[in-house]
């Protein structure tokens, strides 16, 4: 709708979490760089952050680059009793479920050597990893851990959560896991300055080169986002439709408080948090 008005070829501010549209700030350049150190050397790797702060867009991002190199299991609902949790994990893979626990032990033990032997190496990534069901799910990972090959592991582990995981894992996953952790990185908000730089961005991607915010428009996105992008993306998205409904060529302040009173009007003030 909005698309031709302000000369974009696609929607700058969807929800789905496209890497294409990733913005490296800082923190998300480091989460990425470690997060990729980790799968190269074959360690487990912890990230967290808050709803919303780009885990899911740096996942994808991850799967991209080692898409040549590595073979990715994603579980999306690790909520499952610990012998559901591997039988959803050799699903993820394509391997049947055996009808004893160490039958789909075997399986998955037998096509991470067969990828082994091609030179790719398998990554099980559990996103909303907070909601993993106790020490008995963090013990059935670690055994997925102990499947080696003389000096190199056969399977790499990339956990994804909100911020209580931080403080879950210490205890819910016990000190033998916690010491299989080579890599824990905490993904915090954007800053006002990145939080432009977000904006431009995504709208560049989108097709746009020209500013579209005036610096008193991305200094209110950022104060109600409290630079959370999923919250940008929304009061962003929300502008845009309503500048394209006044018929502005740019996107104010006065717009910008006009979507923010529209999203707190149907989500109860959830869209501004700041």
């Amino acid at each position: 709708m909005y698309l031709e008005h302000f000369g974009l070829k696609k929607k700058p501010f969807s929800k789905t979490p496209d890497p294409a549209f990733l913005y490296e700030s800082r923190r998300h350049a480091e989460a990425l760089a470690r997060l990729s150190w980790a799968v190269e050397e074959r360690e487990v790797a912890v990230l967290t952050g808050e709803v919303g702060a780009g885990k899911t867009t740096l996942s994808r991002a991850l799967v991209d680059a080692f898409a040549e190199r590595c073979r990715f299991a994603m579980v999306v609902n690790p909520a499952l009793p610990p012998a559901q949790l591997v039988g959803a994990i050799a699903g993820a893979f394509g391997v049947r479920e055996g009808r004893r626990k160490v039958d789909t032990y075997a399986g998955l033990a037998a096509l991470f050597g067969e990828l082994d032997g091609k030179g790719i190496f398998p990554v099980v990534m559990v996103d909303e990893a907070q909601l993993l069901a106790g020490r008995a799910a963090y013990d059935e990972l670690r055994l997925l851990t102990n499947l080696v090959a003389d000096d190199r592991a056969l399977v790499g582990l990339v956990l994804l959560g909100q911020p209580e995981l931080r403080e879950r894992l210490p205890d819910k996953g016990g000190e033998a896991f916690a010491q299989r952790v080579g890599v824990a990185y905490h993904l915090g908000p954007l800053d006002a300055e990145e939080t432009g730089c977000y904006l431009a961005h995504r709208l560049s991607v989108a097709g746009r080169e020209a500013p579209l915010f005036d610096a008193e428009a991305v200094s209110m996105v950022h104060a109600r986002s409290g630079g959370v992008p999923r919250l940008v993306n929304q009061i962003a998205a929300s502008a845009l439709l309503e500048g394209f409904v006044r018929g502005v060529a740019s996107i104010g302040a006065d717009v910008v408080s006009a979507a923010i009173a529209e999203l707190d009007g149907w989500l109860g003030g959830r869209a501004a948090p700041g």
